[in-house]
């Protein structure tokens, strides 16, 4: 289990971290979750690659193509099943899961982290101080956000932002 706190700025450098990483079950921990769902969207869309998130609501869609949906994923378990049985490559976030993770999504997890094939398949999950069930720890790669102090004045579209 590698922790490293450093700011999380979802560029290519750290895209290949998480898909080169040993574990299938990375946190990225972050008191800011859009900003973070927002560059892995822009990566997304820039780089073409597969980059997936899931909510209750509207199941998996892809980052890329809004309206590219895994019909059936609504459910945490239906999604979790999906992506063991998938075999194409992808990233899959997930930010609203604390009250999901219950026995039959553990199994589910547990053998997504047993995955060793070439199409990496990738759980992400993203949110503030993470916390998985038991067990589930010791098969997680966490990468921590810590917001930058610098306060140095940057020009963004036109105006200084800190």
């Amino acid at each position: 289990m590698a922790n490293d706190v450093a700011e999380v700025f979802v560029t290519p450098k750290l895209f290949e971290r998480i898909v080169q990483s040993p574990q299938n079950l990375i946190v990225i921990e972050t008191a800011n979750t859009a900003d973070v769902l927002a560059q892995f969207r822009l990566l997304a869309l820039r780089s073409g690659q597969s980059v997936y998130y899931w909510q209750e609501e509207a199941g998996i869609t892809s980052l890329r193509e809004r309206d590219l949906r895994v019909p059936g994923s609504k459910r945490v378990t239906d999604a979790l099943r999906y992506i063991l049985q998938s075999m194409q490559f992808g990233v899959y976030l997930f930010t609203e899961y604390a009250e999901h993770l219950r026995a039959p999504n553990i199994g589910l997890l547990r053998q997504i982290s047993r995955i060793r094939t070439g199409n990496g398949r990738k759980v992400v999950f993203v949110g503030e101080e993470v916390r998985l069930p038991e067990g589930l720890d010791a098969l997680v790669e966490r990468i921590a956000h810590q917001p930058s102090g610098s306060g140095r004045p940057r020009l963004r579209d036109g105006r200084w932002v800190t």
